[in-house]
């Protein structure tokens, strides 16, 4: 599995509430946590649903709260994953709430058409993880909102097994500059 560099250090197993020692039975609980998240926030989906940092939260929260303290919480550490820096973590309540104001509180609740809920899917998506707000789980957290985005709008979950992952990285450090093409290519390409 591959961790996250933590303020210059690297790290295989994050301390956990179970006490799991092993990367596989982590990666196993990690996994059953977030589908259980995803099925339980699909179900409570309706067309009034409003996406919030609140929300997002609590998908967080929802999916890790059995195997870690942090869960649901902003991440106060700084962290890099294969070289990339992300934002520093004294940044992360002002950038969320900067994205709640400027992205997802303009979100409409009903899309006229398929590239217009693509194109604000996208803009979320790569916001949510070039942010990266939690210490771990950020990847699965913006996929799941990406689905439900989706699902409000009457679509299936989206099929990010057919992605790239370099390429999805690529797109994810274009959204620094504000470019979200990339990451439209790809969230059309899962749809």
């Amino acid at each position: 599995m591959n961790r996250y560099t933590t303020n210059g250090e690297e790290g295989e197993i994050l301390p956990n509430l179970l006490g799991i020692t092993d990367d596989e039975t982590l990666h196993n609980a990690e996994f059953e946590g977030f589908l259980m998240a995803e099925i339980l926030f699909t179900e409570k989906l309706t067309p009034k649903t409003k996406f919030s940092v609140k929300y997002i939260c609590d998908i967080h929260r929802t999916a890790l709260k059995e195997l870690y303290s942090f869960a649901g919480r902003f991440r106060s550490v700084n962290i890099s994953k294969g070289g990339f820096v992300f934002p520093a973590g004294r940044f992360i309540p002002d950038s969320m709430r900067i994205f709640e104001e400027e992205i997802l509180s303009q979100l409409p609740d009903h899309y006229t058409s398929q590239q217009a809920l693509i194109k604000d899917i996208a803009k979320v998506h790569g916001e949510l993880l070039f942010i990266h707000p939690f210490r771990e789980g950020n990847g699965r957290t913006s996929r799941i909102l990406a689905n439900l985005m989706a699902r409000k709008q009457g679509y299936p979950g989206l099929n990010f097994k057919r992605i790239d992952f370099n390429e999805y990285i690529i797109a994810v450090q274009q959204v620094a500059r504000k470019d979200y093409s990339r990451m439209e290519q790809i969230i059309a390409y899962t749809f």
